[in-house]
C-alpha cells in the first residue's frame, strides 16, 4: 500500500512535477511559436523553455531573491528568435496563468510568482530596447556612411540615404546646428501627427517638452565641441492632438569635408507602445480578468502593506467570502452565466463599500476577499457580513434566470503592525472553513483558542501516515459478551496509537484518519492485521468483528479489499462481521457494497443503531444480522428509553437480528438492556481492549 509523501519543494521537480512543467514549457513554446519567428525546431525550443522555467521555479524560493537573474532569464527569451511585443503578452500570460498552479506551490508563495513575472517581463524589455538601440546604431552607421560617400557622388548617396530613411521604422531628422529641422522622414511624422511641410523649419527644441529643452540645448552643444561623439536621450514629444509620445532620442554630429561640424543626424523611437504594454502587462498580472478586481497576488500584497500602516486602535478587517451554491450555478446554468453572476457581485461588494477605505479582491471561483482598515466611524463586523449576505439576496436577472446567492464568510481582525499578512490570510480562511460546516450564508469570526486546537488535530491527522510506518500503531481487541452469562461471543479489533504524550484511543485514530482520507489504507491495514490474527488463533477464535466509517463504507473498493483480505488470510467470510454506520445505508455505494459482501457471506451489523423508526426501517430492509446501540444510549433507563426499547428490540428479534450495546460499565446497566432484550454488549464491565497475546491468555488459552 502506498503512502502519502511530503509536498514537494517548488525549486525541485517531483515526478508529477517534473510532467506538469514539461507540458507548460511545451505550451509556453507554443505560444512564443505561433506569435514571433523563432529559428528552433518545436523540441529544441521545448527544451529551452523547460531550462528557463526550471530556472524561474528555482528563483521564486531562493533567498535572498535575485530579481537580476529573473531578468536574465527575460532576456534569454528574448534571444532564442525574433521575439517581441506579442511573445512578451503571450509569455506573461502563460507563467502568470500557469506558473502559481505548479505543483508544490502554496499560497505564501504567490508574492513570489508575481515579482518573479514581473523581473522577466523586465529582462524582455531591457532586451528589446537592447536590440533597438543596436538597430539605431547600425542606422546610424549607415547614415554616416551614406554621407561621406555624398561628398564623391552626391545623387548617389542622396537616392541611398532617401531610401534608409523612407524604409526606416524610426523617425530620422536631419538638424542643422542651429536645431532647425531640414529634412524629415514619415516615421516622424506619423509620430508627431504633422505633415512634412509643418516640421520642416521648426527647431528640435520646439519638439521636445519645455522642461527638458535646456537638458537637451547642453548635450547638443558638448556633442559640437566635442566633448561627446553623440548625444542619447528619453524626451516627451507633445503630438499635435495632445496627446504626448514617450520617445527615445539619438543624436549624432557629422561633419563636412574639413572636418568641421556640419549638421545632426537625429533618429527618433517611439516607445509609447512599449510603455504602454507594459502598463497593460502589469495590470493583468495583479487583476483579475473578468472582473477587473484585484487578484490574490495584489490582495496580499495591499493585506501586507495596509497591516503595517494600520491604526492601532481600529486595526483592519479581513473577510473572505465564498458564494454558496455557485457550483450549481454554472453546473446548472453554464460557465457563461456563472461568469456573469460573478461580475455582478463583484459590483454590488464594491458598491456595499465604496464609503470605507476598503479593496474588494477577487480569489479564484466564487470566493472574494475583503479588506477594510477600520476607523471609528467603521461598521463592526456583524453589521458588514449582515449587509453583504443583504445585497446579494437581491436577485440579478441572467439569461432569464434570476439568481441570488448567499455567502459564507470568514472574518479575522488585525490589531498589531507586526502581524504577518499570510498569517491573517490563514485566518480568515480557517473561519471561512468553519462557517461553512454550519449552515449556508452565515459567517464565522476566527477564534485563536479554537484555531490552536484544531492545528493541534490537524497535526496528529497528517503525522498518522508516518507514525503507521514507524509501528507506532497497534491492533487491540474488545470482548464482545453475551449478556446472558458475560462469556466471550466474538472479538472486534480496534486501533490504538502509541505516542510519546500517551494512548490515542479507537474511536479518537478513526476520527483523524477520516480528516485526510488515511482511513481507506489504514482499515485496510487493520481489517487484515485482525483477520489474520484470528486464523492464526485457529479452531478456538471467536469471529471477529471490524466496524467501518460511512467514507469505507461507500468506498468503490471495499469488496474487493475485504476479499482480497479473506483469500490472503483464509478466514471464512461468515467468521467476520463487518459494521457499518447506519447512515450510510441511504448511499447507493455503500447499499451496493453491503448487497455484495452479504453475498459473499460476509455477515454485516448497522453500527450507531439509535432505536427510531428510520433505523429500525434499515436493519429490516437491508437485511443485517446485527445492529449495536451506541454508547451515547447506554443510559436510556427512564421511561421513554424503556418505550423505545420495548417497542423496537422484539421486532429486531422476530427479525433474527442481533442486539448488540455499546459501552456497558455496570452491572445495572447490564442488567437493564438484558430485561429489555439485547444480546451482547462491550464496554469496561467486560475488560479493557488488549494486545492480540493477552486476550488470547484471558479468552482463549483453555477454552
Amino acid at each position: 500500500m502506498s503512502q502519502p509523501g511530503s509536498a514537494p519543494d517548488p525549486g525541485s521537480a517531483s515526478p508529477d512535477g517534473s510532467r506538469a512543467r514539461e507540458l507548460h514549457a511545451r505550451k509556453w513554446g507554443y505560444v512564443l511559436s505561433g506569435s514571433e519567428v523563432i529559428p528552433l525546431t518545436s523540441e529544441d525550443l521545448e527544451r529551452e523553455l523547460r531550462g528557463e522555467l526550471d530556472a524561474l521555479c528555482s528563483l521564486v524560493t531562493a533567498e535572498p531573491f535575485d530579481v537580476a537573474a529573473a531578468e536574465r532569464i527575460g532576456e534569454r527569451v528574448v534571444a532564442l528568435g525574433y521575439v517581441g511585443e506579442e511573445g512578451l503578452r503571450g509569455t506573461v500570460d502563460v507563467l502568470g496563468g500557469g506558473l502559481p498552479a505548479l505543483p508544490g506551490f502554496r499560497a505564501a508563495h504567490a508574492d513570489r510568482v508575481a515579482k518573479a513575472i514581473g523581473a522577466l517581463a523586465t529582462g524582455f524589455l531591457v532586451a528589446i530596447r537592447r536590440e533597438v538601440l543596436e538597430q539605431q546604431e547600425r542606422l546610424q552607421l549607415s547614415l554616416l556612411k551614406a554621407v561621406r560617400d555624398a561628398k564623391w557622388n552626391l545623387e548617389e548617396s542622396r537616392a541611398r540615404f532617401d531610401e534608409v530613411v523612407t524604409s526606416s521604422a524610426s523617425g530620422v531628422v536631419i538638424v542643422g546646428l542651429d536645431g532647425r529641422l531640414l529634412r524629415v522622414n514619415t516615421a516622424i511624422c506619423d509620430m508627431l501627427s504633422r505633415t512634412a511641410e509643418e516640421l520642416t523649419g521648426t527647431t528640435l527644441f520646439d519638439l521636445v517638452h519645455p522642461d527638458t529643452v535646456g537638458k537637451l540645448r547642453s548635450a547638443l552643444r558638448a556633442v559640437v565641441e566635442g566633448g561627446r561623439d553623440r548625444v542619447r536621450q528619453a524626451q516627451l514629444l507633445p503630438r499635435a492632438n495632445g496627446d504626448v509620445a514617450r520617445i527615445s532620442l539619438t543624436a549624432s554630429l557629422l561633419r563636412d569635408s574639413r572636418g568641421a561640424p556640419d549638421h545632426f543626424v537625429v533618429v527618433v523611437e517611439d516607445g509609447t507602445e512599449l510603455a504602454l504594454l507594459q502598463g497593460e502587462l502589469n495590470r493583468q498580472a495583479l487583476n483579475d480578468v473578468l472582473t477587473g478586481l484585484p487578484n490574490r497576488q495584489f490582495f496580499s500584497s495591499h493585506l501586507e502593506s495596509a497591516v503595517r500602516r494600520a491604526d492601532p486602535a481600529h486595526g483592519v478587517t479581513l473577510l473572505h467570502l465564498d458564494l454558496d451554491a455557485f457550483g450549481m450555478v454554472r453546473d446548472s446554468l453554464g460557465w457563461r452565466a456563472g461568469d456573469r453572476l460573478l461580475v455582478h457581485v463583484a459590483q454590488r461588494l464594491t458598491s456595499l463599500l465604496a464609503l470605507e477605505k476598503a479593496m474588494v479582491a477577487r480569489f479564484d471561483g466564487g470566493e472574494f476577499g475583503v479588506l477594510v482598515e477600520n476607523t471609528a466611524t467603521t461598521p463592526d463586523v456583524a453589521t458588514i457580513a449582515t449587509a453583504v449576505n443583504r445585497e446579494l439576496a437581491e436577485p440579478v436577472y441572467v439569461d432569464g434566470h434570476g439568481l441570488a446567492l448567499s455567502a459564507s464568510i470568514g472574518v479575522a481582525r488585525g490589531s498589531s503592525r507586526d502581524q504577518d499578512h499570510v498569517e491573517l490570510l490563514r485566518a480568515a480562511d480557517q473561519a471561512l472553513r468553519r462557517a461553512k460546516v454550519a449552515r449556508r450564508g452565515q459567517w464565522v469570526l476566527f477564534d485563536p483558542d479554537q484555531d490552536t486546537a484544531d492545528r493541534a488535530t490537524h497535526a496528529l491527522a497528517v503525522g498518522m501516515p508516518g507514525a503507521w510506518e514507524q509501528g507506532e500503531f497497534a491492533v487491540r481487541y474488545r470482548p464482545v459478551a453475551r449478556l446472558s452469562d458475560g462469556h466471550l461471543d466474538s472479538a472486534e479489533a480496534v486501533l490504538s496509537w502509541d505516542r510519546p504524550d500517551g494512548l490515542v484511543g479507537h474511536e479518537r485514530c478513526v476520527e483523524l484518519a477520516e480528516r485526510t482520507g488515511f482511513a481507506l489504507p489504514l482499515g485496510e491495514w487493520l481489517l487484515g492485521t485482525a483477520a489474520g490474527q484470528v486464523r492464526w488463533w485457529g479452531r478456538g477464535a471467536p469471529p471477529l468483528t471490524v466496524a467501518v466509517t460511512a467514507h469505507q463504507a461507500s468506498d468503490a473498493d471495499l469488496v474487493s479489499r475485504v476479499v482480497r483480505v479473506l483469500d490472503n488470510t483464509g478466514l471464512r467470510a461468515d467468521r467476520l462481521v463487518l459494521g457499518v454506520p447506519v447512515g450510510a445505508v441511504a448511499l447507493a455505494e455503500a447499499a451496493d457494497n453491503l448487497g455484495v459482501l452479504a453475498e459473499t457471506g460476509v455477515r454485516t451489523a448497522l453500527e450507531d443503531f439509535g432505536l427510531g423508526p428510520d433505523d429500525l426501517a434499515a436493519a429490516l430492509d437491508f437485511g443485517v444480522r446485527s445492529v449495536r446501540v451506541p454508547k451515547r444510549l447506554v443510559d436510556l433507563r427512564n421511561r421513554q428509553g424503556a418505550a423505545h426499547a420495548a417497542a423496537v428490540i422484539p421486532v429486531l428479534r422476530e427479525a433474527d437480528i442481533t442486539v448488540v450495546v455499546d459501552g456497558i460499565a455496570t452491572e445495572e446497566q447490564a442488567a437493564w438492556w438484558r430485561d429489555a432484550g439485547a444480546d451482547l454488549a462491550t464496554g469496561p464491565l467486560f475488560g479493557p481492549d488488549r494486545l492480540a497475546v493477552d486476550f488470547a491468555r484471558d479468552f482463549l488459552v483453555g477454552s
